[in-house]
């Protein structure tokens, strides 16, 4: 069956909700982020974009069944992890969207849908204007990481054609327990930054 792409916000999400955590802790767990996963943690996070009513979801189905999915939300809305680098540099929140995550089952990856998450989210933001920049973090490990798989391919090279800027000195820290670990341990994500309409 084809694939169907779909784009809703805010509260309109409520029926994915507990297929969008599903999907989240299944790749997650997946190198580089290594996330044991919590059902109860995901429901909070999500509800929290969900709250937001300038938010986006764009999803990908197979069947219905959610296969991938990609957020966003005015960066005004995250939590305070996110502002705190913004805020040292004397950037307004209210002019950047943030992107959250892109979670893609497997199966489907290398079919483009990894264009077509920013693309939406990219409009998504300019639709709502006011936005002058969008920006995203994730998670470093080192090159040398033993838990690395033989085939891994960070995504450095496909957000630079997008168009964004690896910010050397911008990141911020979140909590999560990796899988086996005992408890929580604190984790560096950087910040990749594009004017909106570069």
């Amino acid at each position: 069956m084809a694939l169907e792409v779909i784009t809703c916000s805010g509260e309109a999400v409520a029926p994915y909700l507990g297929d969008l955590a599903r999907l989240r802790i299944a790749v997650f767990r997946e190198y580089p982020y290594l996330y044991e996963g919590d059902a109860d943690y995901e429901q909070r996070y999500l509800t929290a974009y969900a709250r937001s009513p300038r938010s986006v979801f764009v999803l990908a189905l197979d069947g219905g069944r959610v296969v991938g999915a990609s957020t966003g939300l005015p960066l005004a809305d995250d939590g305070e992890a996110f502002h705190r680098p913004f805020l040292e540099r004397g950037w307004p929140l209210h002019e950047v969207f943030y992107f959250g995550e892109s979670v893609l089952l497997s199966a489907y990856r290398g079919q483009g849908l990894g264009h077509r998450f920013f693309d939406e989210r990219e409009a998504h933001a300019r639709r709502l204007s006011g936005f002058r920049l969008t920006a995203f973090c994730a998670v470093e490990r080192a090159h040398d990481d033993p838990r690395r798989p033989a085939d891994y391919r960070p995504n450095d090279a496909f957000w630079h054609k997008r168009g964004y800027a690896r910010q050397d000195d911008m990141f911020c820290a979140l909590d999560w327990k990796e899988a086996g670990a005992a408890a929580p341990s604190s984790h560096r994500l950087r910040f990749w930054l594009r004017p909106l309409d570069a």
